[in-house]
């Protein structure tokens, strides 16, 4: 096996998840055992549905563990309905989840999804991310999406893609899709 690799799909655009997923869907097909964490996304998106049936064909191969609080906005903390101590609890307890898949050697790629959000939003420190990327089993690798990722912890990846926003109908007031956005 090639020395395992850091991806990071960051940036403002669409497609980071969707990126994340697919490379889920490669990894499985080369009979890779894979771990799927995803900070934020507490409520149910379209995807978990197709994951839990991917968990029936590979049970042996598919991890898959939702943790955090939903989106986290200080300014909004009303909102949300959760204290920020709630949503650090939330987001630490799921890094630990993340770290030991990381570290265990069990996996061959641990995709961490928002895990960039999480220390961009100040629920999780750099040095968490830093401690991520660099105490991971020699042999698994890692992919870690949500905007924001440290530019200067660039050295520290392998692959680094910047999502970049051309135009979105958010922008214009429009709502989500289920199917396409979530």
């Amino acid at each position: 096996m090639a020395r395992a690799s850091v991806i990071v799909f960051t940036g403002e655009g669409k497609g980071k998840t969707e990126a994340a997923l697919g490379l889920t869907l490669r990894a499985l097909g080369a009979d890779f055992k894979v771990a799927l964490i995803q900070f934020i996304k507490a409520w149910e998106v379209s995807e978990d549905k197709a994951l839990a049936k991917l968990q029936q064909i590979y049970p042996q191969k598919l991890h898959v563990y939702k943790g955090g609080k939903g989106f986290y906005r200080p300014e909004k903390l009303e909102k949300t309905g959760f204290s920020q101590a709630e949503h650090k609890a939330a987001a630490s307890a799921t890094y630990a989840h993340a770290l030991a898949c990381a570290q265990s050697g069990d996996y061959d790629l641990v995709i961490v999804d928002e895990l960039n959000n999480a220390v961009h939003d100040g629920l999780l420190t750099r040095t968490q991310l830093q401690k991520f990327i660099k105490s991971r089993h020699d042999t698994t690798h890692l992919c870690l999406t949500g905007r924001n990722f440290p530019k200067n912890f660039l050295p520290l990846v392998d692959y680094a893609t910047d999502m970049t926003k051309q135009k979105h109908p958010y922008d214009h007031g429009e709502l989500a899709i289920v199917g396409i956005d979530y």
